[in-house]
């Protein structure tokens, strides 16, 4: 069955970095779209990024964009969220998902990733 296992969350101070990973199984990875979503305390489920397959196209939401990249290792079934200047408004849990959106009722999603921004 599929599986996403996210790692790399953790506390950091605005302006700071992290990168998050997502390690996948359970279905031929290199042919899905893959995306990346969060949910910050009190709110739902909001699209972060998307990668596509093969890895030559790349989207993200107006909030996240010049300050997050995204990126796979289909060697590795493996995806990434490289987030820099971080802000306080990006504390939310993120979660690793299939499919366009990750929001799809048919995406799966990993159990998350804490990530706290705060000073």
């Amino acid at each position: 069955q599929v599986q996403l296992v996210e790692s790399g969350g953790g506390l950091v101070q605005p302006g700071g970095s992290l990168r998050l990973s997502c390690a996948a199984s359970g279905f031929t990875f290199r042919i899905y779209d893959m995306s990346w979503v969060r949910q910050a305390p009190g709110k739902g489920l909001e699209w972060v990024s998307t990668i596509k397959f093969g890895g030559a196209s790349t989207s993200y939401a107006d909030s996240v964009k010049g300050r997050i990249t995204i990126s796979r290792d289909d060697a590795e079934n493996t995806l990434y969220l490289k987030m820099n200047n971080l802000k306080p408004e990006d504390t939310a849990r993120y979660y690793c998902a299939t499919g366009r959106t990750g929001l799809a009722p048919d995406d799966h999603r990993g159990r998350g990733s804490e990530v706290t921004v705060s000073s």
